[in-house]
């Protein structure tokens, strides 16, 4: 088998040990790929911090997530209603599975992909909650008996949608309860988060997120299974819930949260500020801010790189992925070109927004 230069050497060096002396090689660190809404998948060198290439899904990627063999790359594109499936190393397009209308979040847990989709979905920014638009929007879908939002569980050996979980109205984020038998989901105009059985789709519990403001969007489980996370973005809020789903702390956030991700030890909380255009940082513990470090317009989603060293931010109405020293908290480059990026995720797998390792 051939393997390029710098692998060649980290083999050769692996089996045969260094020289005396000798500078240690250093390790490969990846790739990230970034999807973009008008546009393709891009692709990052780790190791450069450059983009290096560009894999086609047909149009308006959004959602996307890699599998824990990182043989596959999954997207979820808005225009076509459907996922592509990728092989990772080669971008080739394998293949395209319709999902139903605006699929937008994707989860992968072993073979199967979990998506969102939206059918009553009108397209482009939602009203301003309480507005005229917003209103008027929420009469349209009670008169029209419109169809919630749902979570495509699909079989990515089968290749198709074996079964789906109904959420509410703009089902957004998704995230595994620690004994892997429940999804959680933030439902956007529904003002709430629902808990499901994975294998039945079952409803076991809706939390009620009214109270401290609208749309709740991101969600992500503590590393040691003990909480969960989820960001209100018309609330500018951080709700805490115990590991019953039930609401223990309220955090005050910057302007608009939307990802949101802990560190690899659960030791900092990180949450993108759409509209405050920064990643804030609080301590995991006491929920006392850190620091909020400046990053672009719109930043949606973002990923440690697997080394833990870096944080990818991908911003979408400033067209770049910005990064961060994670030790630092510092921005550190801008990588720029690219159009309309929604999401982050790396190979190997790394903790994010969208994804974990």
């Amino acid at each position: 088998m051939k393997f390029p230069s710098a692998k060649r050497l980290l083999i050769l060096g692996a089996l045969f040990g260094l020289a005396a002396g000798t500078p240690a090689i250093a390790a490969d660190k990846g790739m990230a790929y970034v999807s973009n809404q008008n546009g393709d998948v891009t692709v990052i060198d780790l190791n450069t911090l450059e983009t290096v290439g560009d894999i086609s899904t047909g149009g308006s990627p959004r959602g996307i997530g890699v599998t824990a063999d990182g043989k596959l790359l999954i997207t979820a594109n808005r225009d076509d209603g459907n996922i592509t499936v990728i092989d990772r190393k080669s971008g080739k397009l394998l293949k395209k599975i319709p999902i139903g209308e605006n699929p937008e979040f994707v989860r992968i847990r072993g073979n199967h992909a979990f998506v969102s989709f939206e059918p009553a979905s009108e397209g482009g920014p939602p009203p301003t909650p309480g507005s005229a638009e917003a209103i008027a929007l929420e009469k349209q879908r009670e008169d029209e008996d419109e169809e919630p939002a749902q979570i495509a569980v699909v079989d990515l050996v089968k290749g198709k949608v074996i079964r789906s979980i109904v959420g509410g109205m703009e089902t957004e984020g998704i995230e595994f309860s620690a004994d892997g038998k429940h999804i959680v989901v933030t439902n956007e105009a529904d003002e709430n988060l629902t808990v499901h059985e994975i294998a039945t789709g079952k409803l076991v519990k809706t939390i009620d997120t009214k109270e401290y403001g609208n749309r709740p969007r991101g969600v992500k489980m503590a590393p040691d299974g003990k909480s969960y996370v989820a960001t209100i973005e018309y609330g500018n809020k951080l709700v805490v819930l115990d590991s019953k789903f039930d609401v223990v702390k309220v955090v005050p956030t910057g302007d608009v949260p939307y990802g949101v991700a802990f560190d690899r030890k659960g030791e900092r909380l990180f949450v993108a500020l759409a509209k405050g255009k920064a990643l804030q940082v609080f301590d995991a513990k006491t929920y006392k801010e850190i620091k909020q470090v400046p990053t672009g317009d719109r930043c949606w989603h973002f990923t440690f790189t697997p080394d833990d060293s870096q944080i990818l931010v991908a911003c979408g109405r400033s067209h770049e992925v910005v990064v961060i020293d994670a030790k630092t908290l510092e921005p550190i480059k801008r990588i720029e070109d690219k159009k309309l990026p929604w999401g982050i995720v790396t190979y190997p797998k790394s903790v994010g927004s969208l994804d974990m390792p």
